[in-house]
């Protein structure tokens, strides 16, 4: 069954909202803070997962029409067809199951009168005595020696997911160094393998179809290096797959025991939990890959099962729908403090924007309100020295996301509450501001001029009131990791559903790559078709110095 078609504009709800709107936009955070009743509402405490939603542009009032814009969508209904495994992919017919790929309960979910279940254990356990295997030199290269490097070659979910967990869980990594190739851009392949022993490497090429352009190609050059130097035979050794196109694969020259599946039930941006992390389990092992999983899982628990007004997800995507409907806040920032997680605002950014990026409704007609946030980001500190000041003092409202954890993973590390000093002070920082008086008291303490002191006080005033969510974790664990994702993953659902868009197509990253299947050709055949007069006159300038 599909989803319901819900113009969310055109819900009560909505419509009280945009009335409590002109009531509250003015209004301080640091006032609000005090004059709320149930203030544990503000609060969300699981596992080991505490969010503080206090420092928002909001109140009781806020979260109640929220909450009720939620049921009068449908969201509880949309959340059990997604579980269930109803094709709510509607523009390609598929079911939307990231989710099955990492359950550790056994019960049934049938696609098309088969029960998925029993393969996703069996390709779990091939997964597990692959990475064993290759760990402990069972599995070895051409030549009899074990690998000490393995490349995952993939683009856009196949890559971003993978190389986001492997950065993220470096310090719980095993012997195995672990590399990615992406960009079809040839520098970037020969500047990853230019430092490898053919020898000792492993290669994973990542691509449902094995068609992929970008993906193809690098596996080819890889594939060339590879056998000028260890011969035809070799492939067969050193190259494994993901992927469902067994005769693309055979000729290849991969050995099919080194082959592991992809369904199309899973999208590539959320697939990291399936085949597509056979490099998180090589990198980390397969014990920290199944915790990630076990993380992941245990959101999944909490966002199905969770009253709406308590649920981490829920909450979190409403929120953004305030600021980004209500405010016209179209940017969300992801601010991480941690180095371990400096890839995750890239992989949110196709997550979220490749998502709900989208203008046109699940009836098909054109959209007349804002939808998919633009999301970016980097760690903090290093954050703070950078765009900071535009969300301070700058003329966009910019809702933030700040990530932190209780504990450092490195037992030497005597620097952490210099990081989580940080972590508290910039929230609360952006929320209070710096008034006229403040600057004035501080100016008062310099040996300035009345007319340097009348000059400066304006630049130092800080207008404050600027909202954040506060995501505090004990310990980056694999298993926290996976819970962290898949509440997103569950955010950028729930917006999906109350904007009234299909989340799980990507219609929109086609044009492109077909429009560039013709220019190659052009370029090949060194003869240039009709394009616009811009194109023509770049691409003749291009072939002139080719």
């Amino acid at each position: 069954m599909s989803l319901k078609k819900i113009n969310p504009t055109q819900t009560k709800s909505w419509k009280k909202l945009l009335k409590h709107f002109e009531s509250i936009k003015n209004k301080k955070i640091e006032d609000l803070l005090g004059s709320r009743k149930s203030p544990v509402k503000f609060n969300l405490v699981w596992d080991d997962f505490i969010i503080d939603i206090s420092k928002n542009i909001i109140d009781n009032t806020t979260l109640e029409l929220l909450l009720e814009l939620a049921d009068e969508c449908n969201l509880g209904d949309a959340i059990l067809k997604q579980f269930r495994g109803d094709s709510i992919n509607e523009t390609e017919n598929r079911a939307v199951l990231h989710t099955a790929v990492r359950t550790f309960k056994k019960d049934s979910i049938n696609i098309n009168g088969k029960d998925i279940i029993p393969s996703i254990f069996e390709t779990r356990e091939k997964i597990k005595r692959f990475t064993n295997n290759i760990l402990n030199g069972n599995l070895k290269g051409a030549t009899g020696k074990p690998f000490t490097d393995v490349v995952n070659v993939g683009i856009g979910g196949s890559d971003l997911g993978p190389v986001m967990v492997v950065e993220a869980l470096k310090h719980y990594c095993t012997k195995l160094n672990t590399h990615f190739v992406s960009n079809v851009d040839g520098d970037h392949v020969f500047e990853v393998i230019k430092n490898l022993d053919p020898e000792t490497t492993l290669f994973i090429v990542v691509s449902k179809t094995f068609t992929t352009q970008e993906t193809l190609s690098n596996a080819n050059t890889i594939k060339s290096w590879l056998t000028k130097q260890l011969g035809e035979s070799s492939v067969s050794k050193h190259f494994a797959a993901v992927s469902t196109n067994q005769k693309a694969i055979k000729e290849f020259g991969i050995n099919p025991a080194n082959v592991f599946p992809m369904n199309d039930w899973v999208g590539g941006r959320f697939s990291l939990w399936s085949s597509v992390g056979l490099s998180i389990s090589l990198s980390v092992g397969y014990e920290n890959f199944s915790n990630l999983l076990l993380g992941a899982n245990k959101m999944d628990e909490h966002f199905k099962t969770t009253k709406f007004d308590s649920n981490i997800p829920v909450v979190l995507a409403l929120l953004s729908i305030w600021y980004n409907n209500f405010f016209k806040a179209e940017t969300e920032g992801v601010i991480p403090y941690t180095q371990y997680l400096n890839r995750l605002p890239a992989y949110l950014q196709q997550a979220i924007m490749e998502s709900n990026g989208k203008s046109v409704d699940r009836s098909g007609n054109n959209i007349s309100y804002q939808t998919g946030n633009i999301i970016w980001g980097d760690t903090g500190t290093n954050s703070q020295h950078a765009f900071f000041q535009l969300i301070h003092q700058g003329t966009k409202l910019i809702p933030c996301d700040f990530i932190g954890f209780k504990k450092p993973l490195k037992k030497e590390n005597k620097q952490h509450d210099k990081l989580m000093s940080n972590f508290f002070a910039q929230t609360e920082a952006l929320m209070m501001g710096k008034s006229e008086k403040q600057v004035l008291e501080e100016l008062k303490q310099t040996d300035l001029s009345a007319k340097e002191f009348e000059f400066l006080k304006n630049f130092k005033v800080f207008s404050g009131n600027k909202p954040t969510n506060t995501i505090l974790i004990d310990k980056l664990t694999p298993k926290s990791l996976g819970s962290l994702i898949a509440m997103y993953e569950h955010k950028i659902f729930v917006q999906g559903v109350i904007w009234n868009i299909f989340s799980y197509d990507q219609w929109g990253v086609e044009l492109g790559k077909q429009l560039a299947s013709k220019v190659l050709r052009e370029i090949n055949g060194n003869k240039i078709s009709s394009h616009d007069k811009s194109t023509e006159f770049l691409l003749k300038n291009y072939l002139s110095n080719s």
